[in-house]
């Protein structure tokens, strides 16, 4: 059956125009002024609505296998999907860790069994995935992964880096840092900054990322690994990316919709408000919606990190790291930088979400002729408040909540097929 997509607002080569859409057996097989429906096809009138290349989230945490308590996959594809992602890329924090390929095939299956829109998972760097220790077997688990990360981790030792970046390299993928110096920590768990002194809270420095991050550009300059930077959160760090783009250094970085709306001074005593790294001060703020704005920042990811209602119970100090955003980050994001701050318009918002991590990552699909069917449909006209207890996440730790937002996905189509449909 063909699915007609009709009166939109089509966004192709960086723009929107007015356009039909025709979609079948899972391809993009028609963009035209005005495409005659047929007997049979399944028609969508989306007059006022903005149809764009389904979002690619390039750091998800989907607990399965492991930890099916905070996630599972079909519980954070299904989330995704609504979300307007059509692909996402799970990070390995997960048990077991997928650091050999019968371990990661574990998670494969599962996947496979489970997921709503494609998941592409990352291999671990290290042996369980422990930041330290032996490698991973990287040339058994490239044909399967999307790249290799600790997240979670900072790969300690400078020459286990190097020695990580040599043989990853060889592999043709991206190397994916969670950037975090141990020794630099301190016990903190907010940003050292104004609330945490105010409050009495241990902070966590600004240095603690960008100096691993200053050590890994550094040593990707010596081993032409292809390098990326996970979920940027200091203005430091967003200095040492432009400065090393310019001199042609092989890197790209992504930061997340917390760290781009909120400061320090948004905090509140709950545990929906911690996050690794932690939400910073204004002038990082800043200096994040420069680097989008400019270029040194290349795509925007959640970091979706769900986690039990007991682990995100017990405040600032007590709770857990991380916090969920598949369901409502392209809303925050169009409603506070596009519409009410005007930092970008939404043809560059849909490339942060989607055209920059495909190409970054080799991920196909799209809204192009001949292309697979991965398309978002965006009504900018919805009015809502976040509210976690209506999320498809098992995930409810939001910074967001009640936030009033304009603008929603209203369709998700992954390969050709519905994955999510808005009640209208």
């Amino acid at each position: 059956m063909r699915c007609l997509l009709k009166g939109g607002q089509v966004y192709q080569g960086g723009s929107f125009f007015s356009a039909d859409v025709a979609v079948e057996k899972g391809m993009v097989i028609d963009i035209a002024s005005a495409i005659s429906p047929r007997p049979g096809d399944r028609v969508f009138d989306f007059s006022n609505c903005y149809l764009v290349p389904g979002f690619v989230d390039v750091h998800v945490h989907l607990r399965e296998p492991g930890f099916f308590y905070k996630e599972t996959i079909k519980t954070g594809t299904q989330a995704a999907a609504r979300g307007g992602y059509t692909a996402v890329c799970s990070m390995p924090n997960l048990n077991p860790a997928p650091d050999t390929l019968p371990n990661l095939k574990v998670q494969l299956d599962a996947i496979k069994k489970g997921a709503v829109v494609p998941v592409h998972p990352y291999g671990c760097i290290t042996i369980g995935q422990k930041g330290a220790g032996l490698l991973a077997d990287f040339s058994a688990l490239a044909p399967h992964v999307i790249g290799f990360s600790d997240d979670g981790k900072g790969v300690q030792e400078e020459e286990l880096m190097r020695l990580a970046m040599m043989a990853i390299a060889k592999t043709g993928k991206i190397l994916a840092a969670h950037c975090e110096v141990d020794s630099l920590l301190r016990g903190g768990y907010i940003h050292d900054g104004p609330y945490a002194r105010l409050h009495g809270h241990k902070g966590i420095c600004s240095e603690s990322e960008t100096a691993q991050v200053v050590r890994d550009l550094k040593l990707v300059k010596e081993t032409g690994c292809k390098y990326h930077v996970c979920h940027v959160s200091a203005k430091e760090t967003v200095a040492a990316i432009r400065e090393a783009k310019k001199q042609g250094v092989d890197v790209t970085c992504e930061t997340a919709p917390h760290y781009l709306t909120m400061t320090d001074m948004d905090l509140m005593e709950e545990g929906r408000f911690k996050m690794n790294p932690p939400i910073r001060e204004a002038a990082d703020r800043a200096a994040l919606l420069e680097g989008i704005m400019d270029g040194t920042i290349d795509m925007i990811a959640t970091d979706h990190a769900p986690h039990s209602d007991a682990e995100k119970d017990r405040g600032l100090a007590g709770s857990l790291m991380g916090v969920v955003g598949l369901e409502c980050a392209f809303k925050i994001l169009y409603t506070k930088l596009v519409l009410e701050k005007k930092y970008l318009t939404l043809e560059e918002l849909v490339h942060l979400m989607s055209i920059a991590p495909r190409k970054r990552f080799g991920i196909e699909g799209g809204l192009e002729k001949g292309m697979r069917a991965d398309i978002a449909v965006i009504d900018p006209s919805v009015q809502g408040k976040i509210n976690p207890d209506e999320f498809l996440s098992m995930g409810r730790a939001t910074p967001f909540e009640d936030w009033e937002t304009t603008g929603d996905i209203i369709m998700t189509m992954a390969g050709g097929k519905i994955v999510w449909e808005k009640k209208r």
